[in-house]
């Protein structure tokens, strides 16, 4: 973005007059670039996509593949439930830490290539926690895990963005980001149900094997220029330094709110993900089995209502480029609606309905705020962008979420808790609202 600069090159006109200043730009200040229009066949569009969603899927299925193991991880190596939380919980600790570094280096090194060495990463990583003989050799085959994992989500939405069209790009990372959803519950059923029949060994073996074939297939685009041009295009404007990209993001408005509001509405993701089994057990009665299986639908339709939202944002946004905040604000107004008044219900049919519809909206503002993001920022720094928007839903939403509805819920219960918990989606929505009044500014800042 150009901003006007204290130091100004002097020109003298022919003639009388003053002289004219001429701004300079600042060094500090990414230099706007056009997006170049993806030249690929919709065919191969929708090639890179099946690709980037399979391994979407199977990186969050390898994430949550060892939850399934616990109890005969537990007997097996006589673990703690600390030592049991940990073989998760490194995973998080590895894509938190390295999630904004690994980034920078896909941007740099090219998203096709730093994509399928990631994927073969974690997917030697997670079979590689099939030959495990102790508690030891696994936790460092889970921090590999994370390693590989660590910046694919930033960098897979990123490449979507440069060979999909604009007007697709909510629906596209919608999309993209709803198999995170949708593999997270598949880790744990088919963990559960393959470790049970060929033992827990072959739940990583089945996980990690197809990664590695997605990942030669990923290296075959790299002869693929259609993939490979868009990314690089960047109307003659040179790539900006991480600090630059940091300072732009900073400076607009609609991106630093855009960003909060998100991170407050992933708080109850992050809540229902952690807490819905719990409540089902406690508040309905049910067994531990059909508590997980009744929380598991909750997020199934998550993963759907990510798809549908960008879908739903992307034509309306053709009228109103606004809409990539608006349609976010009526999203989370609606969660905040139908979880707010489910959880003031009594359990029932009418409940657990109540339940499913506000679960849709969930993950709805994925793809929009994605959106936004490859309409501000620069594409050779996108990866890094959704990185950063990565980090605020882990510390705002993922983090924070399960840890401050345990406190409420030792003081409120946890239908107490959960009901409480709606709040946070009407807090998005304004946000949202906020944001959208600064994003047409945004824009013509932009150069877009």
């Amino acid at each position: 973005m150009i901003t006007r600069s204290s130091l100004v090159l002097r020109l003298r006109p022919e003639g009388p007059g003053p002289a004219m200043p001429l701004p300079l730009p600042r060094r500090d200040v990414a230099t706007p670039a056009r997006d170049h229009e993806p030249s690929l066949p919709a065919r191969r569009r929708y090639y890179v996509f099946f690709l980037c969603f399979t391994l979407m899927l199977l990186d969050y299925m390898a994430r949550q593949v060892v939850v399934a193991m616990f109890p005969v991880l537990k007997e097996l190596w006589q673990l703690s439930d600390a030592r049991l939380g940990s073989l998760v919980s490194i995973v998080s600790l590895a894509v938190g830490v390295l999630c904004i570094p690994l980034a920078v280096v896909a941007d740099r090194f090219g998203r096709v290539r730093s994509i399928a060495i990631m994927a073969v990463v974690w997917s030697a990583a997670t079979a590689a926690g099939a030959l495990a003989r102790s508690y030891e050799e696994l936790l460092a085959a889970r921090f590999l895990v994370g390693v590989g994992e660590a910046a694919y989500g930033a960098a897979g939405a990123s490449l979507l963005a440069s060979v999909f069209p604009g007007r697709q790009h909510s629906a596209a990372i919608g999309s993209f980001m709803s198999a995170a959803l949708f593999g997270s519950v598949l880790g744990v059923l088919v963990g559960g149900t393959v470790g049970a029949h060929f033992g827990w060994q072959a739940g990583f073996w089945l996980v990690g094997l197809p990664g590695l074939v997605l990942a030669a297939l990923f290296f075959g685009l790299r002869r693929d220029a259609g993939v490979q041009a868009p990314a690089a295009a960047t109307a003659g404007a040179p790539r900006p330094t991480l600090r630059q990209a940091m300072a732009t993001m900073a400076r607009s408005r609609s991106i630093v709110v855009g960003f909060a509001a998100n991170g407050v509405l992933v708080f109850v993701t992050g809540t229902l993900s952690a807490w819905l089994p719990t409540f089902f057990h406690r508040v309905y009665g049910l067994s531990l089995p059909s508590s997980g299986l009744r929380a598991a639908l909750a997020i199934l339709a998550a993963g759907v209502g990510s798809s549908l939202c960008g879908f739903l944002v992307d034509r309306l946004a053709r009228r109103d480029r606004r809409a990539l905040f608006l349609g976010p604000a009526g999203i989370a107004a609606a969660v905040a609606l139908l979880l707010g008044a489910a959880f003031r219900l009594g359990p029932g049919p009418l409940q657990y309905a109540l339940i499913l519809l506000g679960s849709v909206g969930l993950a709805g503002t994925q793809g929009p705020i994605g959106s936004v993001i490859a309409s501000l920022v620069h594409p050779g720094m996108r990866s890094t962008a959704l990185a950063t928007l990565a980090v605020v839903q882990n510390v705002i939403g993922l983090g924070a979420g399960a840890l401050v509805t345990g406190l409420l819920s030792d003081r409120l219960g946890i239908a107490g808790a959960l009901a409480v918990v709606p709040l946070a989606a009407v807090v998005a929505s304004i946000g949202f609202v906020v944001a959208a009044r600064s994003y047409q500014r945004d824009l013509r800042a932009a150069g877009k």
